[in-house]
């Protein structure tokens, strides 16, 4: 990639991923932020001051004196926008971006669905980013929407594909252990998770997220559209006291059914398409498999491949399924804010801007 950098803008910029898009842009090697964009009531207001920061590093230099502008068009322009707004919020203004000429790498959940929208995790499913062509001639924009899914289904979703791709996943029987941070800033009640499990994530049809995106992204395109993978998923979603990393425990049903060693050789050696193995942001490796008894720990594992790998343990034999493994992947990192930075840069490589 060769100067000048592609200009791109942070929607929903103070929010706890909003923060995690502005510390990953630090530096960035194609991309360069011009805007900012955050409520009315940010708007007007330098970065530093408008923002309670929550991470654990310290806020860019670059932005601490930008001076936030409204979400809307007119306030930015920039040839790649990333949303991190709310769904409701993201619904109505994610378009507009896109007839404005914008490509807009969406952490949202409000347009995954939509037929002519990739749900993109570029290690596993690249080739769905095609479908771009067929949006911009159903909608008649220059620009586009793509979208990465949501944080619990990412991890899952890319061990999954190894598995499936050698040996075909028929079901998925899954419970999920969700770290704060997936709930935003100031996110869950002290008294509600101390000392407490929450087998409920309220986050608009959690599990019914984990149980249809997984398909859409194990799909093939065809045609200039997805047709689902044929593949029954159970969910069971839950919060629990840990700051970042999603955990999943799951149980497969395979069509050709392996025993663990097998599977584990599947898992390590696990590689994304070439068009999205040399990206800034691409996960090294993809997956990382750990051979411990407990691992993977979310405090211990959660930074592998700078937050952008797939993590998977304790592989072995299900008495009523195949297998069942363990997954953890960084919610805030690999899970939404660098989700759709991979994404972009995938846009970028592609010529597809």
């Amino acid at each position: 990639m060769s100067s000048p950098q592609i200009s791109v803008a942070v929607l929903g910029a103070t929010g706890s991923v909003g923060q995690r898009f502005v510390a990953l842009l630090d530096n960035h090697p194609w991309f360069k932020v011009v805007a900012l964009a955050a409520s009315d009531r940010s708007a007007g207001k330098k970065y530093a001051q408008a923002t309670r920061w929550v991470l654990d590093t310290p806020m860019p230099d670059y932005a601490k004196d930008m001076i936030i502008v409204p979400a809307n068009t007119n306030a930015v322009q920039a040839k790649i926008v990333f949303s991190a707004l709310h769904t409701e919020i993201a619904s109505e203004l994610e378009p507009q971006f896109a007839q404005a000429g914008s490509a807009v790498c969406s952490n949202a959940s409000a347009h995954r669905r939509d037929a002519d929208v990739p749900l993109l995790l570029p290690e596993i499913n690249a080739d769905h980013i095609q479908l771009i062509k067929q949006q911009r001639k159903n909608k008649g924009w220059s620009g586009c929407i793509v979208t990465n899914p949501n944080c619990t289904s990412t991890g899952l979703t890319v061990a999954l594909k190894a598995l499936d791709d050698a040996f075909g996943v028929k079901k998925v029987f899954a419970v999920s252990l969700q770290a704060l941070s997936g709930a935003g800033y100031p996110g869950v009640s002290s008294l509600d998770i101390m000392d407490n499990i929450i087998p409920n994530v309220g986050n608009g049809g959690e599990e019914e997220k984990v149980e249809w995106e997984p398909r859409k992204m194990l799909g093939k395109l065809n045609g200039g559209k997805i047709e689902l993978a044929d593949i029954k998923f159970s969910a069971h979603t839950n919060r629990v006291a840990v700051i970042d990393g999603h955990t999943v425990c799951a149980s497969v049903a395979l069509t050709n059914p392996a025993d663990p060693q097998t599977a584990e050789a599947i898992l390590r050696n696990f590689s994304a398409p070439e068009s999205a193995r040399n990206l800034p942001s691409s996960p090294r490796p993809v997956i990382s498999l750990r051979d411990e008894a407990d691992r993977p720990q979310p405090r211990l594992d959660r930074l592998t491949g700078n937050g952008m790998t797939t993590v998977v343990g304790r592989v072995r034999q299900d008495p009523i399924l195949d297998l069942k493994f363990v997954t953890l992947s960084h919610n805030t990192i690999r899970g939404a804010a660098g989700a759709s930075i991979y994404n972009a840069e995938l846009l970028t490589h592609l010529d597809l801007l």
